[in-house]
C-alpha cells in the first residue's frame, strides 16, 4: 500500500480534475441555456454523486447554484 502522502497527492489530483471539469461543464451548459433563452436569473438544483469502487463509497452532495 502507498504511503499517506502519496494517497493524499493522488486524491488531490483527482479532486482537482473533478472540480475543474465540473465547473467547465456547468458554465458551458449555463451559457448555452442562457443563449437559447431557456434560462435567466434563477437557482439550479445540482447534485454530485461520488462513488469509489473497491471500498463501497457512495457520497451525494446537493446544492442550489444561484445564477442571481
Amino acid at each position: 500500500m502507498r504511503t499517506t502522502p502519496d494517497i493524499n497527492a493522488s486524491l488531490r489530483r483527482f479532486l482537482k480534475k473533478v472540480g475543474i471539469t465540473s465547473q467547465r461543464e456547468i458554465e458551458k451548459a449555463v451559457r448555452d441555456a442562457v443563449a437559447s433563452g431557456h434560462l435567466s436569473h434563477e437557482k439550479l438544483p445540482a447534485k454530485m454523486v461520488l462513488t469509489v469502487g473497491g471500498i463501497s463509497l457512495s457520497h451525494e452532495i446537493t446544492e442550489d447554484i444561484d445564477l442571481g
